[in-house]
């Protein structure tokens, strides 16, 4: 099994003079990305770190991102991304839980700044340290177990926990993607998904490892990213549905070239057939590719290929079938296998599978279980293998004794013209105990809807307990995480205020 460093060692002896990550004006070789990631490590070694110590990140995408993602694991030490999304008192509780000696940041670190020993600001500081430091051996006396990464979880369900994912893990996943994806030395990435996200790991290392070029934005907007995929010819990209949505709605308004696109993956929370239907239609010639999985998988454990040849067709409703090296499997709630087509937890045993939270063996020993990670996601296999999910474990709605799938719900929903996002969540009934309930929010010449229209129109199409109950018209975008996946506690939170029920 291989480590970090192997990556970028393999761009330097593929490709040392060829351009691999551009950053604006910044066009880095990988002999120079190499040169940029050894004189880090030996920068942070210059400041009395040790290895296994932890270097916080908190930046907006860039080549300096990229070299302290690669670079820090490389060189014997950990890397934690930090959500830059996230309050202030999230931030403190990531640096103190954590330990990190080191937050490297493009921002004022206010208060955040006495919990670390070393803030390194980019860009200048952060030049400067390298300028001044002698490069390190990436790899040297590194081991597959070892930590390479704390990926903190984006707090939709609960307090954020410190995934603690070893090179083995990583590095695994990247194989996973490999096999699933093959790149090409020719590929552009376009990389517009936040960094501190897990996912980010599979294109990146894969895209290194094989030579092909990166291109970075800082955050993501879509007029921006299409602008970069015709500038610079771009191949592929990675995002969640969210960003799909956007890309495709900018694209049919103001299109771009874009013709050089072969590959669109997405990932992170389910994604509606309207939205597969309406990017396959602004781009035509890429492949849309579905990637499932958790921070706790590093994140990848299912594909689904071609999504765009099967829109009309049940399977598009799937996630994909195992990665090769995954075994998926669907039990009940005493481990036991459920019957093919039944609805069970979904559990994943792989290389993939974190080495549990750090710092925290009770929550840890709550999903990893009997060899396996314990998703939380409920879901069903059908007779070829294909994985289709039905809901978090925690959004599934029991109304009057009946389950509802809230991406059912959302599925029907995005059917509508006049709907541009959708979320369903339960919310307090006296009667039936939960209500199923949706926030929306219109396309802009749409705007004035209304909601008894969307909800006739489901009635239509789901059973009556399905139908949404009420529906809050919303001028402003769906609350979101930083990766992008709506933040469904939001919206049920003024509902359940001094309820029993928990809303996060």
């Amino acid at each position: 099994m291989h480590t970090f460093a192997d990556p970028i060692e393999a761009a330097i002896r593929l490709a040392p003079d060829k351009v691999g990550v551009m950053d604006g004006d910044t066009r880095l070789t990988f002999s120079e990305l190499h040169d940029r990631c050894s004189r880090l490590g030996g920068a942070l070694t210059r400041l009395g770190l040790k290895r296994g110590d932890r270097v916080a990140i908190l930046a907006a995408n860039g080549h300096r991102y990229l070299e302290t993602y690669v670079g820090v694991p490389a060189a014997g030490f950990v890397v934690v991304p930090l959500n830059t999304r996230h309050a202030t008192a999230e931030l403190r509780y990531t640096l103190e839980d954590s330990g990190a000696r080191v937050l490297i940041t493009d921002r004022d670190p206010g208060e955040l700044a006495a919990v670390v020993e070393h803030v390194v600001s980019l860009p200048d500081e952060y030049d400067g340290l390298l300028d001044g430091a002698s490069a390190v051996a990436l790899g040297n006396g590194i081991v597959e177990t070892d930590l390479a990464g704390l990926f903190y979880t984006g707090g939709t369900t609960g307090k954020s926990k410190g995934v603690m994912l070893s090179h083995r893990n990583l590095i695994a996943n990247t194989y996973h993607y490999l096999v699933a994806a093959p790149q090409r030395a020719e590929d552009v990435m376009l990389v517009m998904a936040p960094m501190f996200h897990a996912a980010g790991s599979n294109g990146i290392l894969a895209n290194l490892w094989t030579t092909g070029s990166q291109v970075m934005l800082a955050a993501f907007d879509p007029g921006a990213a299409l602008d970069l995929i015709e500038r610079h010819g771009v191949t592929e990209t990675l995002g969640v549905p969210t960003m799909l949505a956007a890309l495709a709605e900018e694209q049919l308004v103001r299109p771009r070239r874009t013709d050089s696109l072969r590959l669109i993956s997405h990932g992170g929370s389910p994604v509606t057939t309207e939205v597969l239907r309406r990017a396959h239609k602004a781009f035509p010639t890429a492949e849309l590719m579905e990637l499932y999985g958790a921070t706790e998988l590093s994140p990848l454990c299912t594909v689904l290929m071609g999504e765009e040849r099967m829109l009309d067709e049940p399977r598009i409703r799937s996630c994909g079938r195992p990665v090769v090296g995954d075994d998926v499997r669907i039990l009940n709630i005493d481990g036991e296998p459920v019957e093919r087509g039944s609805v069970g937890e979904v559990v994943i045993r792989g290389p993939n599978v974190m080495q549990g939270y750090w710092n925290k063996p009770e929550q840890t020993a709550a999903v990893l279980k009997d060899g396996g990670y314990w998703t939380g996601d409920l879901g069903y296999l059908d007779a070829q293998g294909y994985l289709y999910l039905v809901d978090r474990s925690k959004d599934m709605i029991v109304t009057g004794g009946e389950n509802v799938y809230c991406t059912e719900v959302e599925e029907v929903l995005y059917q509508h013209p006049a709907v541009l996002e959708a979320a369903v969540f339960g919310v307090p009934d006296e009667k039936w105990g939960e209500a199923v309930w949706a926030a929306v929010v219109p396309r802009a010449d749409q705007a004035d809807v209304d909601p008894r229209v969307i909800i006739d129109f489901c009635r239509a199409q789901i059973a009556g307990y399905k139908v949404p109950k009420g529906i809050d018209i919303r001028t402003e975008p769906l609350p979101k995480s930083g990766p992008g996946k709506v933040l469904k506690r939001e919206l049920r939170a003024p509902y359940w205020e001094g309820r029993d029920r928990a809303v996060n």
